[in-house]
């Protein structure tokens, strides 16, 4: 069938490939028409793939209406801050197949609203939610562009639209498994990023694995209550898109998150670190959104709540090391006794 691919990141890049490779026909948009170029001409996407070969089965352009028209997939692979402009191009372009597959796979909460990918995709394109599948999990483009054995998630209402987008997408190296959580898929694989902030800043001031293990697994704890607060089902967050996903971006090379926080832990500012990067970080917009969902909702999230001291406060990142491992005792789980060493009630 034809396929849009909106958004020719690295990891658009590689999806728009994944589907060639399963025998449709791709459109791959770029929101730079001469980049969209380049990248037909040399069957390469050197900006943010060098040396991944695409398949003539893709045809990159910079026509947003173009790339939609006549399309059963339209996956949005767009920065989630650029997700709202982009679905109301679409619907004013009016080219939207009624029976069209909405595939969501950017990670992100929307500044403002605390919105979801997913939510705000239906909110823009006017579609019933069932519509929309998200497509997410531990995949770092340039592994599953190079054929790294890969399992992800694809998450939505309806079980329909999830196996046909499983069928779309689905690779020798590409295993897909379906789940009808899609809020919890969706806050975990956001919340990660915040997470994996702190993962880098903890490598940036030298910390051991010790650390970074209780980092991750408070880390999970958090994202796992927030989640749960918001109507998921706890397991999800033991999946792919929960534990799975929060691992590899903390302990990942290709993290652009654990990057950041890398630079920042070194001494940059959030400025520099974010100029050294050639793609987005997602968890420097997330950090702020989560942050305010969680005093919304009446959820505590010290790490990423700390993250945001660093980030957008000037908090000293060691001191806020510190801060996190005095905090006053408590039990591991939620409803469990707790005594400090004085005999209070943490």
């Amino acid at each position: 069938m034809r396929a849009a691919v909106l958004g020719a990141g690295s990891w658009g890049t590689t999806l728009a490939v994944v589907l060639a490779e399963n025998g449709h026909d791709v459109l791959l948009w770029d929101r730079d028409p001469a980049r969209a170029q380049r990248i037909e001409r040399a069957r390469e996407n050197a900006a943010f793939l060098a040396g991944v070969q695409i398949p003539s089965a893709v045809r990159a352009t910079g026509d947003l209406a173009e790339a939609a028209r006549g399309s059963k997939i339209v996956a949005f692979v767009v920065p989630s801050h650029t997700m709202r402009v982009a679905a109301s191009a679409v619907t004013a372009s009016g080219v939207l197949e009624h029976d069209a597959r909405v595939v969501c796979a950017t990670k992100g909460l929307e500044e403002g609203t605390h919105r979801r990918m997913s939510q705000v995709l239906c909110e823009e394109l006017r579609v019933d939610p069932s519509r929309i599948v998200s497509l997410v999990g531990p995949s770092h483009a340039e592994e599953v562009s190079r054929r790294i054995p890969t399992s992800i998630v694809a998450a939505g209402a309806d079980g329909d639209a999830c196996r046909a987008v499983q069928d779309a997408f689905v690779r020798p190296y590409l295993r897909i498994y379906t789940n009808d959580d899609i809020v919890g898929v969706e806050i975990a694989t956001a919340l990660k990023n915040s997470i994996a902030i702190a993962a880098g800043i903890l490598d940036g001031l030298g910390c051991g694995d010790n650390t970074k293990a209780a980092l991750v697994t408070r880390g999970l704890s958090e994202i796992t209550g927030l989640g749960t607060a918001m109507g998921a089902r706890s397991e999800t967050f033991s999946g792919l898109a929960g534990v799975g996903d929060l691992v590899v971006t903390c302990l990942s090379r290709h993290s652009r998150n654990r990057r950041l926080g890398e630079a920042i832990g070194r001494g940059q500012t959030l400025e520099e670190a974010v100029s050294d990067l050639v793609m987005v970080a997602e968890g420097v917009r997330t950090t702020r959104a989560a942050v305010e969902l969680g005093r919304e909702l009446g959820v505590e999230l010290p790490i990423i709540e700390m993250v945001h001291r660093v980030l957008f406060e000037g908090h000293d990142p060691r001191e806020a090391v510190q801060m996190l491992m005095t905090r006053p005792p408590r039990a591991e789980t939620r409803g469990a006794p707790s005594q400090s060493s004085k005999g209070g009630r943490a």
